[in-house]
C-alpha cells in the first residue's frame, strides 16, 4: 500500500471515528472534511469508496444502531430514543430505521421482547447490514 493511500485511509479513519464518538450531534460533511483534512466532495467520495456507503448513510446507520439497543434494552419512549441517538423528527427516524432494519422501531421493540437468546446471538442477528434503502450523498 502507498504512503498516499495510508494517509488517506487514515484521514478517512479519523472522520469516521468522530462519528462514532458524536452519532447524537449534528454534524455534517463540511465539519467532517475539515476532520478529515479534504473538500467537501472529495471527502463524500473517499469516504465511500473507503467504506462502502456515505457518510451521511454511515450516520444513520450509527444512529439506528444505537437507536436497536436503546429500544431493546430500555422502556423509553420511540420518540425519547430519536431524539438522543440524533434524529432531527420521529418520521425522519421511523422511516430510516424501517430502511435499515426493514421494520419499523415499534415492531421491531415488539419483536425483539420476546428473544431469549443469548447477548452474542441477538446481536448478531439484529446487527443491520446496511444493505438495504438508498444512499444519499452528504
Amino acid at each position: 500500500m502507498s504512503r498516499a493511500v495510508e494517509e488517506t485511509n487514515r484521514r478517512m479513519l479519523r472522520a469516521r471515528d468522530a462519528m462514532d464518538r458524536a452519532y447524537a450531534q449534528p454534524l455534517d460533511v463540511p465539519a467532517l472534511a475539515r476532520i478529515a483534512l479534504v473538500s467537501e466532495a472529495h471527502f463524500i467520495r473517499v469516504f465511500r469508496a473507503t467504506f462502502g456507503e456515505t457518510p451521511h448513510r454511515y450516520l444513520q446507520r450509527r444512529r439506528v444502531e444505537r437507536a436497536m439497543f436503546l429500544l431493546r434494552e430500555t422502556d423509553r419512549s420511540i420518540t425519547d430514543i430519536c431524539f438522543e441517538v440524533g434524529f432531527g423528527s420521529p418520521g425522519t427516524f421511523s422511516r430510516t430505521f424501517r430502511e435499515i432494519v426493514g421494520r419499523s422501531p415499534r415492531t421491531y421493540r415488539k419483536e425483539t421482547a420476546a428473544i431469549a437468546v443469548p447477548a452474542c446471538f441477538a446481536m448478531a442477528w439484529t446487527r443491520p447490514s446496511g444493505q438495504t434503502g438508498s444512499s444519499s450523498s452528504g
